[in-house]
């Protein structure tokens, strides 16, 4: 059937904005089929020609959870809350992985889509956003291999197991606010690039992964609360193993993340018109 005159065509008006610019959701919505197709095709790309396919999204964590169970947990003789030491530093390592691979695929996202964003119209924290998707279904897998490890040691899983989304959301909200605000800087300043990995690899050490809260000293946790991954890896395995939440860490988290989430957005608006010229 032809189109006719009284069924015109969509017209879209971009205008540039001046200063800072709040966050369009209506608009990201708006794209969200595009945003599932981006999702779709990091996929296809990351698997493609691989021989294990979605198990390299166990073999990071587990891996580094030997290690760890080696040198902190027989050599060290590192705190665990009373659990085998494995399954306290895997159940670390899983809110780990997704924040610093969800961190890392943003930064990286737009110099990685010059084609798209030089040619293409579209909401650019798609592109940003589109990298948790990948994220995302690593952490199904692990979490699949962790209950299966709760079951081998037999650990039965609480009433706390319900507010494991909660931490998820946490986790994935800094690594979208954070990682937004890398994104845009990776674009404008090329060196930003080369400090990403070194800051991702600090930032584990600065986080609950390989010990317990109760191991920083308690005049120090006031500083400690202050990196938001503290409360999200803690109530992230407090969830899955039952363990008490630590309520202050938890309130202290999603306050600071939710104050870095929206610098960090509204940073990436900021210089979101310049993207395409820089890139």
């Amino acid at each position: 059937m032809s189109r006719t005159t009284a069924d015109p065509l969509p017209l879209r008006v971009i205008e540039p904005r001046a200063g800072w610019a709040p966050v369009d959701w209506a608009e990201l919505w708006e794209f969200r089929e595009l945003l599932g197709f981006l999702v779709w095709r990091d996929v296809k790309l990351r698997y493609k020609q691989t021989v294990l396919g979605a198990v390299w999204a166990v073999l990071q964590p587990a891996a580094t959870m030997l290690m760890f169970t080696l040198l902190f947990g027989r050599w060290a003789k590192m705190p665990s809350d009373g659990l085998p030491y494995s399954v306290f530093a895997f159940a670390g390592l899983i809110p780990w992985t997704f924040f610093a691979n969800g961190l890392s695929g943003a930064a990286f996202s737009l110099s990685g889509n010059t084609h798209l964003i030089s040619k293409v119209y579209f909401p650019r924290l798609l592109i940003a956003l589109s990298s948790l998707g990948t994220g995302l279904l690593d952490l199904l897998v692990a979490l699949s291999v962790m209950l299966a490890m709760m079951v081998w040691f037999g650990i039965a899983p609480t009433a706390h197991l319900a507010a494991l989304p909660i931490f998820v959301a946490l986790t994935a909200a800094m690594a979208f606010g954070i990682g937004s605000a890398l994104a845009a800087m990776c674009a404008l300043y090329r060196d930003v690039r080369y400090v990403i990995p070194l800051v991702v690899q600090l930032w584990m050490f600065a986080s609950p992964v390989i010990y317990p809260l109760g191991f920083v000293p308690e005049g120090w946790r006031w500083a400690f609360y202050l990196n938001p991954l503290v409360g999200a890896i803690d109530g992230f395995r407090s969830a899955l193993l039952g363990l008490p939440f630590n309520w202050p860490a938890i309130a202290a988290a999603w306050a600071v993340a939710i104050a870095i989430c929206g610098a960090g957005l509204s940073y990436f608006r900021r210089v979101e018109r310049r993207l395409a010229d820089f890139i």
